[in-house]
Parts: structure tokens; sequence; C-alpha cells
């Protein structure tokens, strides 16, 4: 059985019902434990499916919003937590995998492959990934990090789909 502390259940609650709450938790994924980021990230996966086959323009209009509101979100939430980064903030995750899966050829496989790629770097945090997650604060740092992650997936991404690896 499975017990849930009153803090734990009020977060659900504030999740459910503040819509920055929501978004800053990944539609509520960032709630699953454990691995809340894999959760996260799994989340995008409709996200990225809906856009998939939309203009490029569109695509890359969507994902820069989605940063701009997560910035947001994350600021606003993680101030209320007092908690920098909380492990539950994972819409820096959704924008991630949004991020690695740019141009992504079409098929299933492509899908894993993105999603393999984006954790391995979110959770490696390579350089300058570190640097940034360390020195950066606030729903920016938050943010940056895994964009610098997906831009590194993204590279390694294209790579393969070119046949260059």
């Amino acid at each position: 059985m499975v017990e849930l502390s009153v803090s734990t259940v009020k977060l659900s609650k504030k999740v459910l019902q503040d819509p920055l709450y929501f978004i800053a938790f990944g539609f509520g994924s960032g709630l699953i434990k454990p691995a809340p980021g894999t959760w996260g990230t799994l989340a995008a996966i409709p996200i990225y499916l809906l856009f998939a086959g939309t203009p490029w323009t569109v695509y890359v209009f969507f994902t820069i919003f989605a940063f701009v509101l997560g910035v947001y979100a994350s600021q606003k939430v993680s101030s209320d937590l007092g908690v920098h980064d909380y492990s539950g903030i994972v819409w820096d995750e959704v924008v991630g995998y949004l991020i690695t899966m740019f141009l992504a050829p079409p098929g299933f496989l492509w899908v894993i492959v993105g999603f393999a790629l984006f954790r391995l770097f979110d959770i490696w945090k390579p350089e300058p990934i570190r640097f940034i997650d360390r020195k950066v604060k606030g729903g920016l740092g938050i943010m940056l990090d895994d964009v610098i992650a997906a831009l590194m997936a993204w590279i390694l991404l294209q790579l393969m789909a070119w046949g260059f690896m």
C-alpha cells in the first residue's frame, strides 16, 4: 500500500487546481515517482505526436511558447515551494523532448531514440549542461539546462538520422 503524506496530497490537489502548477508538473506527470523527469518526458510524447505533422514554423513557434511559459511557471512554482528545481517540475523535460524531436524522421523508432538520447544528456549533464545547472537560477535556470541537453541530443539524433553514425 502506498502511503501519501499530507504535503503530497496537498501538492497533488494544487497541481490539479492551479494551471501554472499543472503546466510546471507536466500535466501531473511530475507527481509520479520514482524518476519524475522520465515520466515528464513520456508525457511529452503525445504533444510531440500532435505537432509532428505540422509545418516546422508552427512546431518552432509552439516550442518557443512552451519554453517561455515554462520559465514563468517553473519560477512561480519553485518560488512557492521554496525549492529551486524541485524534482516534480518537469515542464523542462517536456520542452527538452520537443527540441530533441525537431525535424526528427517519422516513425516510432525515432520517438524512442529521441527519448533515450534526451534522457541520457539530461541525466548525465556533461559540460556545459552541468555549469548551467549550477550557475543559472530561477525559472530560466530550470529550463535552460534541459534546452542545452536537448540540443546535444538533437545533434546526435540528426547525425543518426542522416546516417553519419
